[in-house]
């Protein structure tokens, strides 16, 4: 175990299933002559039980972040510790079971099934990779979990094309959970998937989560999303956490200029004359995390910004219980838009 993965484990942060600290995933570009900063120094607790949101624009870093927590992608540096054990301290054979504890789910339920497979045999491949038990107990496991997430058994002899888009996906969810996971990455579930059905499948993570006391990490960009279905809300951007907090401390009092923005984003069904008309539009793109700005991050879009913005990064701050908020004007009552 590294220095720093023994300095969390002493810290003995309750219930947490995950611990992160100083997380730095970063890539070479195809002609190796610049680094991408895709994570570039995250801290946060999964605690066991609850759904954990991670939101942010596209090319803020929080899809690596997932796929680092189940060891997709190393660490370039920092520590991920999973029930108090670091991973990578663990033997080959014994790293691969392991994994077998943390799970994830992509975006594209057709990129993840074979079409050359029929649903069962799709289902069972985590088993009979894992070779658990024999062949019919591995069976009777593959049925269970499609049982589970609500589908048919004579759905197992179809092909993927032959199911629709949230049939797929819940195949997908039983695939995770034949391995009887304790956290799932959930990585843009629902962001394929037709707003008809996406109700169905969040209500079916939430009983999944109360029947097996699943632990979410769910990603997305949609805050309505995962302001629904999550108890704590880290927002992400340009590779760093800029505000984590309680989900109604951070949907009804953001702290964070970037926070805001999202929030005055999103759609309300009210109308016309019940809307404050308080849309905060961002200019410009999100800078490039190859070169990313001096000090904090989102001055170069931000309102507020000031010369004191590009001298120094902002401190990661608790200015309410459990609330985080990396800004240098977070706590100034002039500042804030409530």
């Amino acid at each position: 175990m590294s220095a720093l993965a023994a300095d969390i484990a002493d810290e003995g942060v309750k219930d947490a299933i995950v611990s992160v600290r100083d997380l730095q995933v970063q890539f070479q570009t195809s002609d190796r002559r610049a680094t991408v900063k895709a994570v570039d120094g995250v801290d946060f607790d999964v605690r066991r039980g609850e759904t954990f949101g991670i939101i942010g624009e596209s090319g803020s870093g929080k899809t690596t972040i997932g796929r680092a927590l189940v060891f997709l992608v190393k660490p370039s540096a920092g520590a991920i510790l999973h029930n108090g054990v670091d991973p990578l301290a663990l033997p080959r054979r014994q790293f691969q079971s392991h994994r077998r504890d943390y799970q994830i789910i992509f975006q594209d339920p057709n990129a993840a099934l074979n079409p050359r497979m029929t649903i069962l045999s799709s289902v069972l491949e985590p088993l009979e990779l894992a070779r658990e038990g024999d062949r019919a107990q591995r069976l009777r496991r593959a049925r269970e979990a499609m049982d589970r997430v609500g589908l048919p058994q004579d759905v197992g002899d179809r092909y993927p094309h032959q199911l629709s888009g949230g049939q797929k996906q819940r195949v997908v969810i039983a695939r995770a959970l034949t391995l009887r996971p304790k956290l799932i990455v959930c990585d843009e579930v629902v962001a394929a998937l037709d707003m008809s059905i996406r109700g169905d499948v969040l209500n079916l993570f939430a009983e999944l989560q109360r029947d097996l006391g699943l632990t979410y990490v769910f990603i997305t960009h949609d805050l309505a999303v995962v302001s629904h279905i999550s108890e704590r809300i880290a927002v992400m951007y340009l590779g760093r956490f800029v505000e984590l907090g309680p989900t109604e401390q951070v949907s009804e009092r953001p702290l964070h200029p970037y926070t805001q923005a999202l929030l005055s984003a999103e759609p309300r069904p009210l109308p016309s004359s019940m809307r404050s008309g308080n849309r905060i539009v961002l200019q410009g793109e999100i800078p490039s995390p190859i070169d990313p700005p001096s000090g904090c991050r989102f001055r170069t879009r931000c309102q507020y910004a000031q010369a004191l913005c590009a001298e120094q990064t902002p401190e990661w701050r608790e200015l309410a219980r459990d609330h985080w908020v990396a800004c240098h004007f977070a706590d100034r009552p002039s500042f804030s838009p409530n």
